[in-house]
């Protein structure tokens, strides 16, 4: 099957609009971020987007606009993209229509998690953003609905991109080297809506609770989510 058309993100967004949780995440981190969410700031994540995506941004309004780099790593960060993808940047979260976000705006802080035998088992998260991202260390607050809708919108998109199955693989492997390094079991969001440890030896499951995930940086303190 051909890539998606500009024309088809529209859908491809329609499919992925449930929000990550029925919490406002953003209020959480943003008071350790300058006040603006993580996930919001280029700063801390510079969003990519495919260039048919992008065509159908521009499409939209003026809410995106192109990337430019700040410092030498940001323009490693572009240098590195494949020819199908460029950095972008938002006019900022006070400005956000929800509708035209990202794929990766919708997707942060997860991405998907591939076996080495090229199965798509869930999700798990960007380990970068551990520190600063108050969702990854309340994984029991991702929403099923969310959950069952990054899954299908991965599966569509690998279907017609199979290199963007293959770097998620890729990826998947490098966070089981990392994760082996530090001697962690990976946190992962099973499509069965299951929370489970993985080895980063030996790819086995164990069951868990999200409670005994751990937590990280400020968010180590125990404290009750609040609705918006």
């Amino acid at each position: 099957m051909p890539r998606p058309s500009p024309t088809e993100w529209g859908s491809i967004y329609a499919g992925f609009e449930a929000p990550l949780s029925r919490f406002d995440c953003g209020q959480y981190c943003a008071p350790f971020n300058d006040g603006e969410p993580v996930c919001c700031s280029t700063s801390n994540s510079i969003p990519v987007v495919f260039v048919e995506e992008w065509d159908y941004l521009q499409s939209q309004g003026d809410l995106w606009h192109v990337f430019e780099p700040r410092n030498k790593h940001e323009e490693g960060l572009r240098d590195e993209l494949v020819e199908e993808c460029l950095l972008v940047e938002c006019k900022g979260y006070q400005h956000c229509e929800r509708e035209n976000r990202s794929l990766s705006c919708r997707a942060f802080p997860f991405y998907p998690y591939i076996t080495q035998e090229w199965e798509f088992i869930g999700l798990a998260y960007y380990w970068y953003y551990k520190d600063r991202c108050w969702v990854i260390s309340n994984l029991q607050i991702v929403d099923e609905t969310y959950l069952q809708q990054f899954i299908k919108t991965y599966e569509d998109l690998f279907d017609r991109m199979p290199d963007e199955k293959a770097t998620f693989r890729d990826y998947s492997a490098t966070a089981r080297r990392v994760f082996s390094r530090w001697k962690r079991t990976i946190p992962l969001l099973h499509r069965d809506g299951g929370y489970y440890k993985v080895s980063p030896k030996t790819g086995r499951l164990r069951r868990t609770t999200a409670e005994q995930f751990p937590k990280h940086g400020p968010f180590v303190v125990e404290f009750e989510p609040v609705t918006a």
